[in-house]
């Protein structure tokens, strides 16, 4: 048997603010639903029937194929409409941290459709994990039989309701099935959401739209200076500064909040720890040490992707491939040689990975700005050109005789002019996740040429280069905030049917 479902029916809503409040009356009332059965459950209450509640959906329907405005002072539109006629949904989760995202997009089909929003219940389960609230972990106080019987009355995250079809291009609907408004739906929302809390050890609430990642400590350490330092000073831009464990420091003269308390720092940092500038809304700067190799980069990408940030750089340390640069030297990435392989089922390596002019121009004109460095002095700093990232860390380790092709052969043929094992994947995951992306990489060793970073040479290279690096990557996420969002969404990451939300 099933207890009854929660459900309310699909009106038809004109505003998008009513249209989102509706969506927080489903989902709470969903959410509640299972919490409550939830603690019946843990409190051992002999539960024969299946508890469940489903996501909220919005549905449009529109009889047009899409028109751009002719209006010169219109500006063109990458998100906020479907190109065809049809009917579109998609579930929805978290509207209280998705609030001014989903009012942004919702408000966008309504003006650029004409039509009226559709919201009510979906037929999509809600897995009980994903109901729990932020500091709550009561299944950690059943037996393991118990854990186990948990799937006989509440619905568990099913993997096949959660893949990147949608986002990868290759979603194929049934005849008369809606097609989808977001790259990603409910289910797989909250799975991110979860896996981000696992693997960075803050709360997806903290994340910024403007995002840096890394693959050493030596920014991070220099990134938790800056963010103590901007939290002294009482007219910082920046309210609130954010570590591992929910680890809260307010601005100077700011009174502490509810819920400041909560935050403990972590015995050992998680694998990807993140740390978060907060800037009113969301417009402030997250930075993520990474660590080292593709399959990391790619992890964190896969979900910090469904908080949709409106940029991403790279900023770390590479491998110099040419006789003319010095260590310290930085690469602005502007093609990609994609040995990672982590990504090769998702995204083929026959589709090119573009640099973004808006990102080119941000990183560049930071650089100059911060370095003091103008014409010929930039150019003998900083070298645009092809990053290569590898899976094989040992690379130049490989045989380079009696085979039929070496990495020194590919990257020359490729015109690399320098390689890591992150910023290609970072970058791909951009690409298909329709995220604004970058790299600007510092030259660390010179592995092709004797030069590999003896102790002192490290210590001395490290004071002289990380700060200077990491403050060029804030200059540049700031100069692309201080441009606005519109700038960098742009029709070049979109495909040719594409999804209506950003």
């Amino acid at each position: 048997m099933q207890t009854p479902i929660p459900f309310i029916a699909p009106e038809n809503f004109d505003s998008a603010e009513s249209a989102l409040a509706r969506v927080r009356v489903i989902y709470d009332q969903s959410v509640t639903h299972l919490r409550l059965a939830m603690q019946r459950f843990v409190a051992g209450d002999d539960m024969q029937d299946r508890v469940r509640a489903c996501y909220p959906c919005v549905r449009i329907e529109t009889a047009t194929d899409w028109t751009p405005p002719h209006d010169a002072d219109h500006e063109p539109l990458s998100y906020g409409f479907v190109a065809s006629a049809g009917v579109y949904t998609c579930t929805l989760t978290r509207p209280d941290l998705f609030a001014p995202y989903l009012l942004a997009q919702f408000d966008l089909l309504i003006r650029n459709h004409g039509v009226r929003l559709e919201v009510g219940t979906s037929k999509d389960p809600m897995p009980v994990h994903f109901s729990f609230a932020e500091n709550e972990h009561m299944e950690g106080e059943m037996s393991a039989a118990r854990r186990a019987r948990m799937r006989d009355v509440f619905d568990l995250p099913d993997l096949t309701a959660m893949d990147d079809s949608i986002a990868n291009g290759t979603w194929r609907g049934a005849n008369g099935q809606p097609k989808p408004l977001s790259l990603f739906t409910g289910a797989r929302t909250d799975y991110s959401l979860h896996r981000l809390r696992h693997y960075t050890g803050t709360s997806p609430s903290h994340f910024q739209n403007y995002v840096l990642f890394t693959n050493y400590q030596f920014y991070i350490d220099e990134f938790i200076a800056l963010g103590h330092a901007e939290m002294a000073k009482p007219d910082s831009p920046y309210a609130v500064f954010v570590e591992p464990g929910n680890v809260i420091t307010r601005r100077a003269g700011s009174s502490a909040q509810a819920g400041d308390a909560l935050g403990t720092a972590p015995q050992r940092l998680p694998q990807m720890p993140a740390y978060h500038l907060v800037r009113e809304g969301h417009s402030g700067i997250t930075m993520v040490n990474i660590g080292v190799g593709p399959a990391n980069a790619k992890t964190i990408t896969d979900h910090i992707a469904v908080l949709r940030p409106h940029a991403w750089l790279m900023v770390g340390h590479c491998a110099g491939l040419r006789t003319t640069q010095q260590l310290g030297d930085y690469v602005l990435a502007h093609a990609y040689v994609r040995e990672d392989h982590v990504l090769d089922e998702e995204l083929p390596l026959w589709v090119p990975i573009p640099a973004l002019a808006e990102i080119q121009l941000a990183l560049e004109q930071a650089v100059a700005e911060v370095s003091g460095s103008l014409g010929h002095e930039l150019k003998r700093i900083m070298r645009t050109g092809t990053v290569a990232s590898t899976d094989n860390r040992n690379w130049e380790l490989l045989p380079t005789s009696n085979v039929a092709s070496t990495p020194q052969q590919r990257f020359s043929q490729s015109r690399a002019v320098a390689l890591d094992m992150e910023s290609a994947t970072i970058a791909a995951n951009g690409f298909r996740f329709r995220v604004p992306y970058g790299t600007l990489l510092c030259v660390s060793d010179k592995p092709l040429h004797g030069e590999i970073k003896l102790p002192g040479m490290a210590n001395h290279f490290y004071r002289e280069r990380v700060n200077q690096h990491l403050q060029i990557g804030i200059r540049a996420l700031e100069l692309l905030r201080a441009a606005g969002p519109a700038q960098l969404h742009s029709r070049k990451l979109r495909s040719f049917a594409e999804v209506a939300f950003q």
